[in-house]
């Protein structure tokens, strides 16, 4: 069976049923059951190869499930997107606003000259509402890290998604722009009622936003708070062998979990 991935109304904002991915013999996880709420954070864990990446892009439409449904409320259309965070070449050109109305362009090509005054007025209240207004008209190459990282939260947004996906959009920021990023989601998820599923390999920075957790290991998942999840014994039974879980003041210190594995086939993600 092959994955179904709805436009229709669905209850939640995400839910998969039965849900199985594998590639040959190699299963990254099945049965998985998984209902995410308008407005809940979910992180999504676990260690290189677990299919963090890809479940991102079965929910997409770019990733047929081997087994099992996923359906998107609004369909792929009301999704938004936040990659990993990637340099941009300094010689690129392309303007900051330019990079956020793709947003748009991905559902609407070819927009007439009647509403280029609305494109314009809704890119701009995205790059003002993740604070990157002043560098709009700059050259995305010559931009930092972080700052390119708040246009693709911002084109990310634009399209007013009722689920946004990020894929590691925390990767190789410094602590303060990780914060800034992570408090972006946020405050976009509670103003708009907005789904976030958000993988990465390291909670604590998001550890306060996190309504619950999906760990992938091998095959095998759990579900549920984090204060249930993140724990001694569930992580041991996951990686299935001995893993220690330390809590110090609020950051969780995950100590023995072999956190590199095998890759992913490199058609499927470049990372997962």
């Amino acid at each position: 069976m092959t994955a179904q991935v709805s436009d229709k109304s669905v209850r939640g904002a995400v839910a998969l049923r039965g849900a199985r991915l594998s590639y040959g013999d190699r299963v990254l996880w099945d049965g998985l059951d998984l209902d995410v709420a308008p407005g809940e954070f979910v992180a999504v864990l676990g260690p290189n190869g677990s299919g963090k990446t890809s479940l991102m892009r079965v929910l997409l439409g770019l990733q047929p499930l081997s087994a099992g449904t996923v359906e998107v409320a609004g369909g792929n259309r009301r999704i938004g997107y936040v990659p990993q965070q990637r340099a941009l070449d300094t010689s690129l050109t392309l303007r900051g606003r330019d990079l956020v109305g793709f947003g748009l362009d991905g559902h609407d090509w070819g927009i007439g000259w009647r509403n280029r005054k609305r494109r314009r007025a809704e890119v701009d209240s995205a790059l003002a509402a993740v604070g990157a207004t002043r560098y709009a008209d700059e050259p995305v190459g010559l931009l930092s890290g972080g700052e390119q990282q708040r246009l693709r939260v911002a084109q990310a947004l634009v399209g007013d998604p009722r689920v946004l996906l990020c894929d590691e959009p925390l990767l190789s920021l410094d602590l303060a722009h990780q914060r800034v990023v992570s408090d972006l989601i946020d405050r976009r998820r509670r103003a708009a009622d907005t789904a976030v599923l958000f993988v990465t390999h390291e909670i604590n920075p998001v550890l306060p936003l996190v309504d619950r957790v999906l760990y992938l290991v091998d095959g095998r998942f759990r579900i549920g708070a984090p204060a249930d999840v993140m724990t001694s014994a569930t992580l041991s039974e996951l990686y299935r062998t001995n893993v220690e879980v330390v809590r110090v003041r609020d950051q969780i210190h995950v100590v023995g979990a072999q956190h590199v594995c095998e890759d992913e086939p490199h058609h499927v993600a470049d990372e997962d």
